[in-house]
């Protein structure tokens, strides 16, 4: 039988003191142990003088189970993060536009009204200025960081600096929201000569279409005078011609010499009826068309052939007698506008509802690009992601860096889109 004893004094030899515990052997029979340990022999293995007769007590090293004092071990915490599950990592680009899309869900936007953001946040008061706006405004500037080779770059800038100087009249009655006064003031600076009003046939006469844009006067002339195509001497009398015709888009092609009239339409300043009847068969939309053309174009049904190829031939001897003013490169500027229109309405077409709040939508046009701001800039210093560049974005690759705004403001001026309050994240868009 094996006992846990406490000497009573110290002992030096052994190396210990009253405190100290010793383990020793006991004899079958001796139960009743008691009384102090004292040791004979300063050795282990030596028998030790006990109170208890007949009682041998030796020294052991033996380990003892259940005898010595166990420590207590703390009980492990349970992780804050235990209830979360583990995802597999992914891309932060693709987190990033999950979790904008997450924003909202698929219960409708509260709506509390229409919204005047555009029209308090425009910093115009009259046409002029809003034509000026609309022009320095279509674009966002070349980023830094921009991932996009110099070939590339040259050609975004190229097309921005060939596209003429256009706004569109829905774009103007976005930004001033007064249609009354806003086209009571059109027709005063057409008449006057300050602004021209170029139609183009085919693209759409009502608001949503693409063809009824104003263009300032002395920005006209300045592109006249800029073309390399043209001499000085047919400027000039170009420039003579749009004095005298006053507020009219059309010209006698009688006008012109044939030579003249060659280098006006191949640097874009003339376009021949012929080109516009080809894409649209509206010949009441064709402006300042004569009467005679508008009339014989109109009969339906005549009784003889030879009374329709008449009336044909009548039409098209006037209409190859007819040119309409135009700016180069017209139509890149409307398949720019249209193709921005489009991708707008696709990007809000994204959401269940056909609508998102409005700084959700711009998140949505400009994607998720790195910019300047602290974070993106302590994340690249790190090595970390911080978004994508904006070159592989369809905001830079195909619309050649068009501003959100501005082609929110085309959209909503030609009712494809409409803005309203929320009252809790800011304005809303809503697809009509």
């Amino acid at each position: 039988m094996r006992a846990f004893l406490q000497l009573a004094e110290p002992q030096p030899d052994l190396d210990k003191s009253p405190d100290d515990e010793v383990i020793v052997d006991v004899p079958y029979g001796c139960d009743h142990l008691s009384g102090a340990v004292s040791f004979l022999v300063p050795s282990f293995g030596t028998p030790f003088a006990s109170d208890c007769p007949g009682m041998t007590l030796r020294l052991t090293s033996a380990p003892v189970s259940g005898v010595k004092k166990r420590k207590s071990t703390p009980k492990p915490r349970s992780s804050p993060f235990a209830a979360h599950a583990r995802r597999k990592p992914s891309s932060a680009a693709a987190n990033a536009v999950k979790a904008a899309d997450d924003l909202v869900d698929d219960d409708p936007l509260p709506d509390i009204g229409g919204s005047r953001f555009i029209s308090e946040t425009a910093e115009v008061q009259n046409v002029v200025q809003a034509i000026q706006s609309i022009r320095t405004r279509t674009f966002d500037e070349l980023p830094q960081r921009a991932g996009m080779n110099s070939t590339r770059i040259a050609e975004v800038l190229n097309l921005r600096r060939s596209l003429p100087p256009l706004a569109s009249v829905a774009h103007v009655h976005t930004l001033l929201n007064a249609p009354t006064q806003v086209e009571r003031e059109i027709v005063e600076l057409v008449q006057t000569g300050r602004v021209r009003r170029l139609i183009v046939p085919g693209r759409g006469s009502d608001a949503a279409g693409l063809g009824d844009c104003l263009v300032l006067a002395e920005d006209w002339e300045d592109m006249v005078r800029g073309s390399a195509v043209l001499d000085d001497e047919l400027k000039e009398r170009f420039l003579d011609i749009l004095t005298r015709i006053g507020s009219s888009s059309a010209i006698s092609q009688s006008v012109f010499t044939p030579d003249e009239y060659r280098a006006l339409v191949g640097a874009g300043f003339l376009v021949s009826s012929s080109s516009y009847t080809q894409a649209s068969l509206n010949v009441a939309s064709l402006p300042n068309l004569p009467q005679a053309v508008v009339s014989s174009a109109s009969r339906r049904g005549p009784a003889h052939p030879s009374d329709t190829d008449r009336a044909v031939q009548t039409d098209a001897q006037a209409r190859a007698a007819t040119l309409f003013l135009s700016l180069p490169n017209t139509g890149t500027y409307l398949r720019l506008l249209g193709a921005g229109r489009a991708h707008l309405l696709a990007l809000l077409r994204r959401s269940a509802c056909n609508e998102a709040p409005l700084q959700l939508l711009k998140d949505r046009w400009d994607g998720a690009v790195e910019t300047e701001k602290s974070y993106h800039l302590a994340k690249r210093a790190r090595g970390e992601f911080a978004g994508i560049l904006p070159g592989r974005t369809k905001k830079w690759k195909e619309l050649y860096g068009m501003q959100f705004r501005w082609v929110l403001e085309e959209a909503l001026g030609a009712g494809l889109v409409e803005i309203f309050e929320t009252g809790s994240v800011g304005p809303g868009i809503r697809c009509l």
